[in-house]
């Protein structure tokens, strides 16, 4: 007997922020900028919040500029906020390369025991976000990072970031105005995903999930050539892992090519799936990265009519 692989399930909500939260900001993948981490770390006391830094948060690695420090200082940073209980929430301050590296060096088993919390991240982060709702089994954020140059100058940005932390049920319908169906329909399942280019590259690793039955598909990514996404895209499909999906959304393809060239590589790997494809919600690497919940219910609405297109949680991401 053929036994079918499990629907996903929606995921643990961590509790919301209010004004004094502590928060740990961590670099589990690329080094920052100074001045982007200054930048980064008083927008978010203006908002009210207690802003430590992790240790190694503004560290180089000793040979491989790329890291934001050795694989095991990265790593420990994460444990350490993770399991500080008077951290409410982590935050990284950038993507780039290095979180791979880091997610078999963290024992998960502490970070579990250590109980829910935000998270937030996107681009390489992407990994961490498999690994948090495989191993802890809740939910986190795709959203913008401490340091990065969208969450410094885009006001949409940091309002969808400000208002999920702190008034979630404020912000239960996602989507900017040029959103729209590539392939119409509705659905519901529960949002997971990230950088696809990550997510192929998950395939096969002790975070990687065993089936998407039932989920949502958030992608995006960046500096990816529309063949390089033809060959993600279709990894992902011949290692099974886009089986029983419910629909897909599509983010930003910032420095992938033209669009159009983009958009017709998206059409022809996802549209034979014969579920609704959303396209420009607004997410990821683009000039506005509108914070994504990964783990809970929602409700992708694709309209044939040309309409907007929107993604609406079913309950706020954070309880």
């Amino acid at each position: 007997m053929t036994l079918e692989p499990p629907t996903l399930e929606p995921l643990t909500r961590p509790a919301r922020l209010r004004p004094g939260a502590r928060v740990a900001v961590v670099s589990p993948s690329g080094p920052v900028p100074a001045d982007r981490m200054e930048a980064g770390l008083d927008i978010l006391r203006g908002w009210g919040l207690e802003v430590v830094e992790a240790p190694h948060a503004r560290a180089v690695h000793p040979r491989l500029d790329y890291l934001a420090g050795t694989d095991e200082a990265r790593a420990a940073d994460l444990q350490a906020a993770w399991c500080d209980p008077s951290v409410d929430a982590v935050i990284c301050a950038r993507g780039g390369y290095g979180a791979h590296r880091t997610a078999d060096l963290v024992d998960w088993a502490a970070m579990r025991a250590a109980g829910p919390k935000v998270f937030v991240g996107y681009s390489d982060v992407t990994v961490l976000h498999e690994a948090f709702a495989r191993h802890l089994g809740i939910v986190t954020l795709h959203g913008p990072m401490a340091g990065t140059e969208t969450f410094l100058k885009d006001p949409d940005t940091q309002e969808s970031l400000r208002t999920t932390l702190f008034a979630p049920e404020s912000v239960r319908t996602l989507g900017l105005p040029a959103a729209r169906a590539l392939v119409p329909g509705r659905a519901r399942g529960i949002v997971y995903g990230g950088c696809v280019s990550l997510l192929a590259a998950d395939l096969g690793t002790p975070s990687a999930r065993t089936s998407a039955r039932g989920g949502l598909l958030a992608i995006e990514d960046t500096g990816e050539d529309p063949y390089s996404l033809d060959r993600i895209l279709t990894q992902l499909l011949r290692a099974g892992a886009l089986n029983g999906i419910a629909g897909v959304v599509c983010g930003s393809w910032s420095g992938c090519g033209p669009y159009e060239r983009v958009r017709a590589v998206l059409a022809d790997r996802l549209g034979p799936l014969g579920v609704p494809v959303v396209e420009e919600l607004g997410f990821g690497h683009g000039p506005t990265s509108l914070t994504v919940p990964l783990g809970v219910s929602a409700v992708l609405d694709a309209p044939a009519d040309g309409g907007p297109a929107t993604l609406t949680v079913e309950e706020p991401a954070l309880r």
